[in-house]
């Protein structure tokens, strides 16, 4: 029988329930293809790959990260929490020692999902893997943590949470956002006051394959996550770089997400994007399966695979070397770069619309950090959408001192609730959350 050199967990929750439209390309359809791939290869008989069933996220695991309008139950559909419960039963598998690695294949997907919630926005409702991050770091202690984002969309959600996090490294590999949704995820994109430099975006032009993806990995990710150190890898391993993906424009194949998978040596992956539902989905999730388990992936292959198509151009090999440097750079000076930006400053303010794609919402947000030598600073957010209901939101960090925690409940006391549809108080170090 065959066996993994690494015990592999693999959640699986294809969501029947749930779909934007029945033609949308976020449908079940995504993992059921997926589904008939591994039992034709055999792999759940693999020795060493076990198949769980997902849990169901909570309410307070939902309120540790959103900011939900009105409220988590009115804003979330179950099969989100369930989305959410799959990756949070992966993760739960390599923390308490059932498996070396897991990998929550489950939809909806959540990397767009930013700290508040009006609705949907790029397939997302909440979070899937910062709903788990922050279970797990509740229930097994605060962990470092490296996210790395290899969906062809910028994960403006991810990077939204983790903003002022100094124990999330997020690093995002995606599509230029000067050509694809949501339009954002470029260097100059660095973090919060706390931590300028740990929010790492790395825009490629369209038409990157195989030679350039890995080229990132070797020359750029993995020397800053030897450098930063985490505790645990998450790989948000969405699937739409693939050469036939309907939405996008790279050449990425089976075989690069694979060896991709093998570099970058995940603790956990959760899937997130990819729409190329019979083409590349199954080829995909079977080459990062085997990866994963550290078995041999050199016999997945597209049926349609054409190696002359897949050829990357001479020109965005060389810009994909020098974006490296650049990138590279601005992470070796990331503590200069820090104190010329919040050198005598108390606050940092950033104002930022975001709109909804599926619901039709358009949201103006005001974020307000607190910079404090003790603690990563008290936040707040002011959000309106263009139906004219505001709230506000104030966040009191894991680390933050007496004076910033005191403060966050001075502020959710004194806000006036005339002035807004609620008021929202997100305590991270008592793990309390409070509306009015």
């Amino acid at each position: 029988m065959l066996r993994a050199k690494n015990r592999l967990a693999i959640v699986f929750f294809p969501a029947f329930d749930w779909a934007i439209s029945p033609n949308h390309p976020e449908r079940e359809e995504r993992l059921l293809y997926t589904q008939d791939q591994l039992l034709e290869e055999g792999v759940p008989d693999i020795e060493g790959i076990d198949f769980y069933n997902p849990s169901i996220a909570t309410e307070k695991d939902i309120q540790r990260v959103h900011f939900c309008v009105p409220d988590v139950k009115t804003r979330v559909p179950q099969p989100h929490l369930i989305s959410a419960g799959g990756a949070i039963k992966a993760a739960e598998t390599v923390l308490k020692g059932e498996a070396d690695k897991a990998f929550a294949l489950v939809r909806p997907p959540g990397h767009h999902a930013q700290r508040v919630v009006w609705g949907d926005r790029g397939f997302c409702i909440i979070n899937v893997e910062a709903v788990m991050l922050e279970n797990i770091r509740q229930r097994f202690g605060n962990k470092k943590v490296a996210i790395i984002d290899t969906d062809c969309h910028h994960g403006d959600g991810t990077q939204d949470i983790y903003w002022n996090d100094k124990d999330t490294l997020y690093i995002s590999i995606h599509q230029d956002g000067r050509t694809l949704y949501p339009g954002t995820g470029f260097p100059e994109e660095l973090g919060g006051p706390a931590v300028i430099g740990y929010n790492i975006n790395i825009p490629l032009p369209p038409g990157t394959g195989e030679e350039g993806f890995l080229y990132v990995i070797d020359n750029l990710v993995l020397p800053i996550l030897e450098e930063y150190k985490p505790e645990l890898v998450i790989n948000s391993a969405g699937q739409d770089n693939h050469y036939s993906d309907p939405i996008t424009n790279m050449n990425f194949t089976a075989q690069g997400y694979a060896k991709l998978t093998e570099k970058l040596n995940p603790d956990i992956a959760v899937l997130e994007g990819g729409y190329s539902i019979e083409g590349a989905l199954p080829y995909v999730n079977l080459g990062i399966i085997l990866a994963l388990a550290g078995l041999d992936y050199s016999h997945v292959i597209e049926p349609d695979y054409q190696p002359e198509r897949m050829k990357q151009s001479p020109k965005i090999t060389e810009y994909i070397k020098r974006l490296c440097d650049e990138i590279y750079e601005i992470w070796k000076n990331r503590e200069s770069l820090k104190h010329e930006i919040i050198k005598n400053r108390k606050y940092i303010t950033r104002k930022r619309n975001i709109y909804y794609d599926t619901d039709g919402i358009l949201e103006k947000q005001t974020q307000t950090f607190k910079i404090c030598s003790n603690c990563s600073g008290l936040n707040t957010i002011e959000s309106e959408s263009d139906w004219g209901v505001k709230i506000f939101a104030i966040t009191i960090p894991k680390d933050a001192c007496e004076t910033c925690l005191n403060e966050g409940y001075k502020l959710f006391e004194k806000t006036e609730r005339g002035r807004y549809y609620k008021v929202y108080l997100q305590d991270r170090i008592n793990d309390t959350f409070m509306t009015k």
